[in-house]
């Protein structure tokens, strides 16, 4: 940008020495692996710092180096000196990168995870459904060790759902003896499902 004082024009430009590893983009961009070399051997600390930076891991932001490298190689014909410097332009794409290795490696532990919680789902409900149907299974013997009356109470109360009043109205008997049949059947069954267990 120019700037006109009186009749004479001045740049607000600093007169910075040009980027020299520009000249050597160039030379990559046309394929020369001499300049390829001298650019990664000037920048491979830079990268590498970003990377570790970022990854806080050795082995990680060494790989994630060799990938920014292998981007730069490919994209060099694309680098334009005047949106930034090479040191500048290398560096974002390390953190670019070395940031979306982060995303992935989250991405693959959420898989996981969920793959894993899922697994444990599913198992945990099949053992509760062997446990439920093992337990029916186990009931429904003890049941046989009852009286007929205090069987017929307790299925009606337990499995039917019904309170003591409605098994006493639906079987034709005071609440008081519905709660002794209960009780006395719930004890049965108690002793029965204990010794079996043993």
């Amino acid at each position: 940008m120019q700037l006109v004082i009186g009749q004479r024009e001045t740049s607000n430009v600093s007169s910075s020495p040009p980027d020299h590893l520009s000249l050597y983009m160039s030379a990559v961009a046309s394929g020369d692996d001499d300049a390829f070399s001298f650019i990664y051997d000037q920048l491979s600390p830079l990268v590498y710092g970003i990377c570790k930076k970022v990854l806080g891991d050795k082995a990680q932001s060494e790989e994630v180096k060799q990938e920014v490298f292998l981007e730069v190689w490919r994209l060099a014909p694309r680098y334009k000196e005047m949106k930034g410097s090479v040191k500048s332009w290398v560096a974002v794409v390390a953190h670019r990168r070395a940031v979306d290795r982060v995303r992935s490696e989250q991405a693959a532990r959420n898989r996981d995870n969920n793959k894993y919680k899922n697994t444990f789902l599913e198992v945990d409900v099949v053992a509760e459904e062997v446990v439920s149907i093992t337990e029916h299974q186990r009931v429904s013997l003890a049941l046989q060790c009852l009286t007929l009356v205090q069987r017929e109470a307790v299925e009606l109360a337990y499995y039917g759902g019904y309170t003591y009043s409605e098994v006493a109205s639906r079987l034709g008997v005071p609440p008081g003896t519905i709660k002794t049949r209960i009780r006395d059947g719930l004890i049965k069954l108690r002793l029965h499902l204990e010794k079996t267990s043993s």
